[in-house]
């Protein structure tokens, strides 16, 4: 008798904050529910809101959600997390709070016998420099090591403040320096050998044809909504939360 193989499931920017409590709601939900059907979750940056440090645990909605991942990852679906910008100070205490495997943007992962690379997306926003001159400072590991060192509630107050400036500076780009570079993502998809790339960050669910192969942008989650990619046997299919399908943009 065959069995059919279980689906990997892929999710990203879910943004999860207090502030945001059906959003909090719709992922116990699917963590609890249609994921427990995975051969295996990959969430692929932005999980957090925002992401100070690993002391951030100690704040009860943070520790749900660690309890919840762990409860999938303890029915025995593996986890796997790539930081995102909002999240890259993740380490390994979340990692082992929530039961999950921290992974390296890119990835590339080959189910079902298919190279899929797997990125957050920002890498490719080639057409805003100054995002990714920030971009560079901030993942440097010196930057990181003096930031975790200051007080928590000095962290908390430059990181409000960092987004704040951040959204002005945003509403005042065009959208499509805000868009992944075409040559960026071709480069990438030729680099690793990958005709399917999967990324999240720009909140622009769509499917894209490059010459280079097929670009899947995963939805973002905001007020409970939200939705995930699927793999499986027959393909790749993009779902609403409920499991419906996702309408794509023509």
């Amino acid at each position: 008798m065959t069995t059919t193989p279980r689906p990997i499931l892929f999710i990203a920017d879910l943004h999860l904050s207090p502030a945001d409590p059906a959003t909090l709601a719709a992922l116990h939900a699917f963590l609890a529910g249609t994921a427990r059907a995975a051969a295996v979750l990959y969430i692929l940056g932005d999980l957090f809101e925002v992401w100070i440090g690993d002391d951030q645990l100690a704040e009860p909605a943070y520790a749900d959600i660690a309890a919840s991942l762990r409860g999938l990852a303890d029915s025995g679906v593996p986890v796997y997390l790539m930081p995102g910008n909002r999240d890259f100070l993740v380490g390994k205490r979340l990692a082992r709070a929530a039961g999950l495997t921290l992974l390296p943007d890119p990835t590339v992962i080959t189910p079902f016998g298919l190279p899929l690379l797997l990125a957050h997306g920002d890498a490719y926003c080639t057409d805003d420099a100054a995002y990714q001159r920030f971009r560079r400072i901030v993942r440097n590991p010196l930057t990181q090591w003096l930031w975790r060192r200051l007080p928590f509630a000095l962290r908390n107050r430059e990181a409000a403040k960092l987004r704040r400036q951040s959204q002005a500076h945003n509403r005042q780009k065009a959208a499509y320096i805000m868009d992944v570079n075409a040559a960026a993502v071709e480069h990438a998809m030729r680099t690793a050998a990958s005709q399917t790339l999967i990324h999240g960050h720009t909140h622009r669910p769509a499917q894209h044809a490059h010459a280079t192969g097929t670009r899947w942008v995963l939805p973002d989650w905001h007020a409970g909504q939200g939705g995930y990619l699927q793999l499986d046997a027959d393909g790749i299919s993009m779902h609403q939360l409920d499991g419906s399908p996702f309408v794509l943009p023509a």
